[in-house]
């Protein structure tokens, strides 16, 4: 007697129909898997040879002397430098300047752009605070150089109207940590506007109705709404300009040879290393440095971690 299997029910599949499918679909998932290995392996390759190793190397070296293990000896000798507590300061406050200015001011205005209904009128501010951000560092000090000689620039009048009279008056010491974020911040922050921009367009459109219906007013809706969605953005943010702020040479470098030296080539920490290692012949000198700003970003990079919780899931 030959027994005839019942017929499957409506809407499933014979279970010899699914395998097939089970195959595509897993060698699919395999296919995809090494392509993102590919991609990854040369970001990888990169952050060994032009990351780690140098890393490593440094540490090395700040350890030793002519290859002689010394302890902490490089880090003492750096640190009582007369030299290196002005230049800590310089550049502490230089952060401090950019960071806040950056991190106020990139948010109001991506608020406000994309707070913008007009469609082309929203898209051409995007543009304009994006084009210096495609200036790179050297050429953007190079136009700054004339943007703030009294003489030639096009603010010359308000330049006078503040007392400076010259060049050498505008980058006096005392003026350098302004100078510098408003630098940065022309160079910069256009390009963190846009990825606010982003983050702003993944906020759900019915979490920013219901709140109007509420009758929470624009001040509200970002103070309360769009502020904390875009904490781990705003950390992010922290972390990189941290990274770039603590690195802080080609500026003053620049201005250095523009003003024969009104700024002084030991003003950044970064400075003082290059003098370490290329002036004094002094390479474990300059790794000490380089491993000391490495700790203190690291440190400043952690709080920006945990308090943004960068790291968590929604």
């Amino acid at each position: 007697m030959t027994v005839t299997a019942p017929p499957a029910p409506a809407g499933v599949v014979p279970s010899g129909r699914r395998r097939p499918e089970r195959r595509r679909a897993s060698r699919s998932n395999a296919g995809q898997s090494r392509f993102g290995y590919v991609f990854v392996s040369g970001y990888t390759l990169l952050l060994v040879a032009f990351g780690l190793l140098p890393t490593l190397y440094a540490l090395f070296l700040s350890f030793t002397r002519n290859g002689v293990f010394v302890g902490f000896d490089n880090f003492v000798r750096v640190f009582n430098d007369y030299r290196f507590l002005p230049a800590v300061g310089h550049v502490a406050l230089y952060v401090v300047f950019w960071l806040v200015s950056l991190i106020v001011l990139v948010v109001i205005l991506a608020i406000v752009v994309h707070s913008i209904r007009v469609r082309w009128l929203g898209d051409t501010a995007r543009f304009l605070f994006y084009i210096p951000g495609a200036i790179a560092g050297a050429s953007s000090v190079l136009l700054w150089l004339f943007v703030l000689d009294p003489s030639v620039s096009p603010v010359s009048a308000l330049l006078r109207s503040m007392g400076y009279e010259s060049l050498v008056n505008v980058v006096a010491v005392g003026n350098l940590p302004v100078v510098f974020t408003v630098i940065a911040f022309w160079a910069g922050a256009g390009g963190w506007i846009v990825i606010m921009y982003g983050a702003l367009n993944n906020i759900s459109a019915d979490i920013m109705e219901a709140a109007r219906i509420d009758g929470a007013g624009a001040l509200q809706v970002a103070w309360h709404i769009q502020l904390p969605m875009l904490t781990k953005w705003i950390s992010y943010m922290g972390i990189m300009s941290l990274a770039a702020g603590t690195q802080l040479f080609v500026e003053p470098k620049i201005l250095a040879q523009a003003t024969k030296n009104v700024v002084p080539e030991d003003y950044s920490l970064n400075q003082l290393a290059y003098l370490y290692a290329f002036r004094q012949g002094d390479f474990s000198g300059s790794a000490a440095i380089s491993v000391m700003l490495l700790v203190v970003a690291l440190g400043l990079s952690t709080i920006f971690i945990f308090r943004g919780r960068l790291f968590e899931r929604d």
